[in-house]
């Protein structure tokens, strides 16, 4: 009697949730696939064809279904007004600054524009001049400026630009004279590459074509050569495993090359993928016009190098992980790259981990972390002495270089709570003034009423996570608060301090904000990226599920009113954080997330993926992305959380069914009454820096998250 009443009570709450949601159906299917014994099934398979009238369909009604409740929520359009009101109190906005024979490029964003704008300037103080305007460029389209790359002689500048966040370029020649796009247009492309010294041709990424959706649209990828003037169908393969074929280039990395004015006696090349470690070669820049190039190899997987790499004169520069679990600066010559037996510019430090490396005229610039805070050097390449450099204040710290045969750079300084500063940086004297190019932002006086709190959490294995919490001055510890949890945990990614103004305007309404860095990341080096890695992946959820637990045992939130988010990798820790500990959370984003770890390799962005996630060939990598697997651990007649899946219809990074096969599986299995909502963003890939959609984007994720925390701001309008 007592199992029949509990069981109808089951029952008659699925009911009511499924009266109160009417959502598109999703159908299920008798598909599975069998790997080493283990059948794994996959009822929402039929999703993946896409392109099919069925598929698009069903994204398109779930799309106008979750619009007709996220446009009725109170708040949504109020922080879409505040983004805009302050984006345009900002002063300009100048980034991806290059300086080519004499001349000043740069990509410049006014307060109130949608997207920057490129400029150049005769030299560094002259007149400012409009090249190319991506929002007046085609009639009715908003596009989106990829690159401006000059060339050596600053003449020529190839323009690379895309539509609705597709990140498939169409790359132009203008002359910068005469303002006047040259014939040449080269399309598909997946980025530029470099121009050559006689700025007469150009490398570009050739892909097979633009179809996202298309699984082997990215396959075998070629660093193809262009002639400026000549047609695309004569451009040559360059670099790729067809033309090179004895270097064994995996069908899913991207080969390309490059040319540095701090070498210009060589010609380099190299492969692209998330595999952490470098591969690179180099031949001498004579035989660039070769019918085939005699490449040797600079650096293979084997040894170790990742994050930076540079080469200046005939020296070469790599950080390694090898016998330094914090990282260490080496070098080599080129002529012998024995990293092995290389030479140590910095050593590995206990306390900090080095993140990165350039260089200017006389120094090398190498920037470590404490895991908060970053601290700068400078390496003297004449005298090899090393010297700290006094930062203004503290905070992530971005340091760039126009030109490397000066000693000036700019240093661009944040943190959680201070807006990004830029600085102008004289190496040679550690001078340090305001920046020309970018002045100080401007924001209201609640956003200087906000407190960061560094703490560290015990996780499921007595390891120490780091957590830092966000909030209003005065926040009182008693659980009422609203609480968003927002981490990554992938590719040795970290979470680096930044002035996050979306996140920021909900901290400034009373919501506390909590970054866990989670193991996935490299905060604590690269062990603790190893531990977040295939086979160790758990431990990334299983982190940030400590951090929410730690949250509400604090007072910071309760379970009733905590929500996490997790975008791109970051998909697979937040379906798998709710869907092994749902009754912690109230709320969850899965923003253009990776939900259905098993199939990912097969999508058009997939393979290459494989040396970060794994690949279902082997065995045990397999059982990992199982383990993964969001959508494989979705259990019928369970109470999960609200959840709001987000793609992006042109992504070509996570193709929209691994959101969309989440979405489908919560709503057939959870009876807890919650919505569980499918976004679809037809104006967008995995982002886009269009402000009018990215800031539409980010409202609706924040005010679905609120409306089921209870935020009063934030509720269905009557």
């Amino acid at each position: 009697m007592k199992k029949h009443f509990l069981f109808s009570l089951v029952i008659c709450f699925a009911v009511t949730a499924a009266a109160q949601y009417k959502y598109p159906p999703s159908k299920t299917v008798d598909s599975s696939d069998t790997y080493f014994g283990v059948t794994y099934h996959d009822p929402y398979r039929w999703m993946e064809h896409i392109s099919e009238p069925e598929v698009s369909g069903w994204f398109k009604s779930q799309a106008d279904y979750t619009n007709s409740i996220l446009n009725n929520l109170n708040g949504r359009d109020e922080l879409i007004a505040e983004w805009v009101q302050l984006d345009k109190l900002q002063p300009a906005r100048i980034r991806n600054v290059m300086y080519e024979g004499g001349r000043l490029f740069y990509r410049k964003t006014m307060p109130g524009e949608k997207v920057g704008k490129l400029y150049y300037r005769e030299g560094m103080n002259g007149k400012e001049v409009l090249l190319f305007d991506p929002s007046a460029y085609i009639a009715g389209k908003t596009l989106t400026l990829s690159s401006g790359i000059p060339s050596f002689d600053g003449k020529k500048i190839a323009i690379s630009y895309t539509q609705e966040g597709a990140e498939v370029d169409v790359i132009k020649v203008m002359n910068v004279d005469t303002r006047q796009f040259l014939k040449d247009s080269v399309f598909p492309s997946a980025g530029f590459n470099t121009w050559t010294y006689d700025s007469k041709s150009f490398c570009y990424m050739w892909i097979q074509n633009a179809d996202n959706k298309d699984p082997n649209s990215r396959l075998n990828p070629k660093s193809k050569m262009h002639k400026v003037g000549d047609v695309q169908e004569n451009d040559i393969d360059f670099f790729s495993n067809g033309s090179y074929p004895e270097l064994n280039i995996e069908p899913a990395v991207y080969p390309f090359v490059y040319l540095s004015k701090d070498a210009p006696q060589y010609i380099f090349s190299g492969t692209g993928s998330v595999q952490p470690e470098i591969v690179a070669y180099s031949a001498p820049i004579a035989e660039l016009n070769n019918k085939k190039i005699n490449w040797k190899p600079l650096c293979r997987a084997e040894d170790k190098l990742v994050r930076s790499f540079g080469v200046i004169g005939n020296t070469a520069y790599g950080i390694t992980y090898s016998n330094a679990k914090n990282y260490k600066l080496i070098s080599a010559p080129v002529s012998n790259p024995n990293w092995s037996n290389a030479t140590v510019i910095a050593p590995e430090k206990n306390n900090q981990t080095l993140e990165y490396f350039t260089n200017c005229k006389d120094y090398l610039l190498i920037v470590h972390s404490d895991g908060i805070n970053n601290h700068v050097s400078k390496y003297n390449l004449r005298t090899k002495q090393t010297t700290p450099v006094k930062l203004p204040f503290s905070g992530t710290v971005d340091i760039s270089v126009t030109d490397s045969k000066t000693n000036r750079c700019r240093v661009g300084i944040t943190s959680w709570i201070k807006p990004y500063t830029e600085f102008d940086f004289d190496a040679a004297t550690n001078a340090f003034t305001p920046g020309l190019l970018n002045k100080p932002p401007v924001y209201p006086a609640k956003y200087k009423d906000l407190e960061v709190k560094e703490v560290e959490v015990k996780g499921h294995d007595g390891e120490m996570i780091p957590l830092s919490i966000i909030y209003k001055k005065g926040t009182k510890l008693d659980g009422s608060n609203t609480c968003l949890l927002d981490a990554y945990g992938a590719y040795g990614s970290s979470s680096t301090p930044w002035f996050s103004v979306r996140e920021n305007a909900l901290a400034v309404r009373g919501v506390v904000i909590g970054i866990p860095h989670v193991r996935g990341g490299s905060e604590k080096g690269e062990a603790w990226y190893r531990a977040g890695y295939k086979t160790t992946k758990p431990n990334t959820w299983k982190d940030f599920i400590s951090c929410a637990e730690y949250m509400v045992a604090q007072g910071y939130t309760s379970k009733e009113k905590m929500a996490g988010t997790g975008t791109s990798a970051g998909g697979i820790l937040i379906t798998r954080a709710i869907t092994e500990r749902p009754d912690l959370f109230a709320a969850a984003i899965c923003n253009v997330g990776c939900a259905n770890a098993l199939r990912l390799e097969f999508g058009a962005n997939g393979p290459v993926n494989i040396p970060e996630f794994g690949t279902v060939t082997d065995s045990v990598e397999c059982r990992a992305l199982y383990e993964m697997d969001g959508v494989q651990h979705v259990q019928p007649n369970t109470a999960y959380p609200a959840v709001l899946c987000v793609a992006g219809w042109n992504d070509s990074r996570v193709i929209a069914w691994q959101p969309g096969k989440f979405a489908a599986a919560m709503q057939n299995n959870s009876t807890s009454g919650k919505p569980v909502l499918m976004k679809v963003n037809y104006d967008n890939g995995h982002f886009t820096e269009d402000k009018t959609v990215t800031f539409s984007n980010f409202a609706d994720q924040f005010a679905f998250v609120l409306w089921q925390c209870g935020h009063p701001g934030f509720q269905p309008k009557k």
